[in-house]
C-alpha cells in the first residue's frame, strides 16, 4: 500500500473486491464478505458477513427460506460488527442494489452505528447496467484518489474487441435466447444480462436491461421456444449449476423446445462471472459471445465458465 494511498478497505460485495483489484488496490483491503472470492488473494482476509440461510440445500429450499426471512423482517445476511471495529477501515464498500445478493446499505448503517471507535467512509454501489459499471469504478477511483482510466481503456477495449464483431450481424444470425437467473422457481435474467446478451450478438427473449430479474412462468419458456438456453443461477458455481439444471430436464415439455433438440443449453458459472457488477462483467460478455457464435469467437472460457448441459438418456 503506498503512502499517498494509505487506506484500510472493507468490501462486502464480490464486484467491488474485484474492482478494487482492477485499480490496483488489492493490497489495501483489510476484510472482506463471505461470498468474496476474488482474486485468489482476498480469500486470507477476515471475513466480516455470514449469511443466514444454508446456500448448500436446493435451489427451492433456498427459496423458501429467504422469502421466510424476508416475511419476518429478517436480514439474509448478518454484519459482523465486532470484526469490523477490529479492523479500523477507512472505507467500507457495500450495494443497495438487491438486499438478496449482499448485505444492503440499510443493514451496514444499522450495524456501524452500534460502532464505538472509528466511523468508517461508505461507498455504496448500484450499478443495473455495464455503463453504470463504469461509472462506478470511476466513483471509487476517485474516493480513494487512484487514477482509474488504464483499467477502464483495458475493459472497454475488449468490449469493443467483441462488439466490433457482432455489430456486423445481421438480425438473422442472431440467436433467440433464455438466460435463467434461477431454476426454481424459475427466474430469467435483469439488469445488465440482457444488455450483455444484445452486445454478444443475441437477442434476449425476457428480461430487461436495468430491470430487476423477472419470474418466469414455465410456459412461456416453452411457448418463446429459444434458440438457446443459458443457464447462470445467482450464487452457484459451474458444478452447482449443473446439479441444478437437471430438474429443468424433467419438466413437460423441455425436449421438445428446438434449443434442447439443437444440442443448445448451456451452464455457466454465475457466480464468478455473470452474478456480479464489476470488471468480470466484461469476461461474462465474452462467454456469451464464445457460447452463442463459437464460429467466431473461441475465447478458452470453455470448459471452467461453461460447458454444454448434458440431458439425461430418457429426455435426450
Amino acid at each position: 500500500m503506498s503512502e499517498q494511498n494509505p487506506f484500510r478497505i472493507i468490501s462486502l460485495l464480490p464486484g467491488a473486491t474485484e474492482t478494487i483489484a482492477a485499480l490496483g488496490l488489492t493490497d489495501a483491503l483489510v476484510g472482506r464478505s463471505h461470498e468474496c472470492d476474488y482474486p485468489p488473494q482476498v480469500q486470507n482476509l477476515p471475513v466480516c458477513t455470514e449469511a443466514r440461510i444454508n446456500s448448500k440445500k436446493d435451489s427451492a429450499e433456498i427459496d423458501t427460506d429467504i422469502q421466510g426471512l424476508v416475511q419476518s423482517a429478517l436480514n439474509i445476511y448478518e454484519v459482523k460488527t465486532d470484526v469490523i471495529e477490529q479492523l479500523q477501515p477507512t472505507h467500507i464498500l457495500t450495494q443497495d442494489q438487491c438486499d438478496v445478493c449482499a448485505v444492503s446499505m440499510s443493514d451496514l448503517e444499522n450495524s456501524l452505528a452500534e460502532m464505538t471507535g472509528s466511523k468508517p467512509q461508505v461507498i455504496s454501489l448500484k450499478a443495473g447496467m455495464l455503463t453504470e459499471v463504469w461509472v462506478e469504478m470511476k466513483k471509487v477511483a476517485q474516493t480513494l484518489g487512484v487514477d482509474s482510466q488504464a483499467a477502464l481503456d483495458n475493459l472497454q477495449s475488449r468490449v469493443r474487441a467483441c462488439t466490433q464483431k457482432t455489430d456486423e450481424l445481421s438480425e438473422n444470425d442472431k440467436p433467440t435466447v433464455v438466460t435463467l437467473e434461477w431454476t426454481d422457481p424459475l427466474m430469467a435474467t435483469g439488469n445488465w444480462i440482457p444488455e450483455l446478451v444484445k452486445m454478444a450478438g443475441g437477442n434476449p427473449a425476457f428480461g430487461v436491461t436495468g430491470d430487476p430479474a423477472p419470474h418466469l412462468e414455465w410456459n412461456s419458456l416453452l411457448e418463446a421456444d429459444p434458440d438457446a438456453i443459458i443457464v447462470m443461477p445467482c450464487g452457484f458455481d459451474l458444478e452447482r449449476t449443473r446439479e441444478e439444471s437437471q430438474t429443468l430436464t424433467q419438466r413437460p415439455g423441455w425436449s421438445q423446445m428446438r434449443s434442447i433438440q439443437n444440442g443448445k443449453v448451456f451452464i455457466t458459472d454465475g457466480n464468478a462471472y455473470f452474478n456480479r457488477p464489476g470488471p468480470r462483467l466484461v469476461d461474462s460478455l465474452e462467454i456469451l459471445a464464445e457460447i452463442l457464435h463459437p464460429d467466431q469467437f473461441d475465447y478458452g472460457y470453455q470448459g471452467t465458465a461453461w460447458e454444454h448441459l448434458t440431458m439425461p438418456a430418457q429426455v435426450q
